[in-house]
């Protein structure tokens, strides 16, 4: 396509949930319109803080697909592989590893915040450190033009540029692209306890939670810790239940919303009831694709089987460009 190419992916470490889905999937169903789009499962990433508990990744990795195809993702627009399907992003990770400074991957400033995130694992590996090396291979093995990203996502990003130029003056070739940022509009998503909502914290609604669920779980949700009873004004702009509101609530509902909670004319019970009936409507479709896809796990392997070729052709011509210019391997 003339726009150019797009990659990105999403780590195995669970099913994905609403922040996700606003995050990244609903963006991605997008651009497969107006890009030649690479997705993947990324099941080496999760290793990193799933190495224990191989077993998970693989059940992950089945479950991510088929949110993947749920959300509206289609083989005939985009290519959707398994990351460890295609191992050149191993063979680009280990040689761009070998010209990556230590300091670099250091001052990344999730690193620190990802330790505290999952304190309790064991967050020691090189793998762990080095992931924005293998970020770095699965975005550069393609030549991605563009990476959709937030903007807490940027340093990442520009790691990845900064490898990329620092391999193409070493070898004195244009050989890997510097990728560029599609700026996404999605906001942080709260979880159902107020912070970021995220698979470690255990506070998220997914895309495969079943009605009862997804009731118990936003039912159970904080809202304003200053509205003690029913009569109490509310402050909306505190509430998470608010905020999934403004992303699902027509506009002048919403207007209504804010006035009665601030008067004390509706309840939070009542606020959370009529959210989830509005959460269902909305995500009929996809609830709907996803159950008919989990019955049929035969198809979604052969999604990512025919992807993987697809995405193994690109990444091969890549590597045969790399190895060229790092003169790797012997020629008479």
């Amino acid at each position: 396509m003339a726009k150019g190419r797009v990659l990105s992916g999403m780590q195995a470490s669970g099913m994905a949930h609403l922040g996700n889905y606003h995050g990244a999937l609903k963006n991605w169903v997008r651009l497969q319109d107006e890009y030649e789009c690479f997705f993947f499962v990324a099941d080496w990433h999760a290793l990193t803080t799933l190495f224990q508990e191989p077993g998970r990744i693989r059940k992950h990795c089945r479950e991510i697909a088929t949110d993947f195809l749920a959300c509206g993702l289609d083989p005939e627009k985009c290519t959707i592989f398994m990351q460890s399907d295609v191992l050149e992003h191993a063979e680009l990770s280990v040689l761009l590893g070998m010209i990556t400074p230590v300091p670099w991957l250091e001052r990344v400033p999730t690193y620190k915040d990802k330790q505290r995130e999952m304190e309790g694992h064991d967050l020691s590996s090189i793998g762990f450190l080095g992931y924005p090396v293998l970020q770095a291979a699965d975005i550069a093995i393609y030549r991605a033009d563009f990476v959709p990203v937030g903007e807490d996502q940027l340093p990442h990003l520009e790691l990845t540029r900064e490898i990329v130029r620092r391999f193409n003056h070493i070898y004195g070739a244009d050989a890997l692209v510097e990728p560029k940022e599609l700026l996404t509009e999605a906001k942080v998503l709260p979880g159902l306890d107020g912070r970021k909502m995220s698979k470690s914290y255990n506070n998220a609604v997914y895309l495969a939670d079943d009605d009862e669920t997804v009731r118990k779980k936003f039912m159970s949700a904080v809202t304003d810790p200053q509205r003690q009873r029913r009569n109490d004004p509310g402050r909306p702009e505190v509430c998470n239940i608010f905020a999934y509101h403004k992303l699902y609530t027509k506009p002048e509902r919403l207007a209504e919303i804010d006035r009665d909670c601030r008067s004390a004319a509706i309840g939070c019970v009542d606020c959370k009831k009529e959210l989830i009936q509005t959460f269902f409507t909305l995500f009929a479709v996809i609830r709907d694709k996803r159950r008919e896809l989990e019955a049929k796990p035969e198809h979604v392997r052969q999604v990512l089987d025919e992807g993987a070729i697809r995405a193994r052709s690109v990444a091969q011509e890549t590597m045969e460009t790399v190895r060229e210019v790092m003169q790797m391997g012997w020629k008479p």
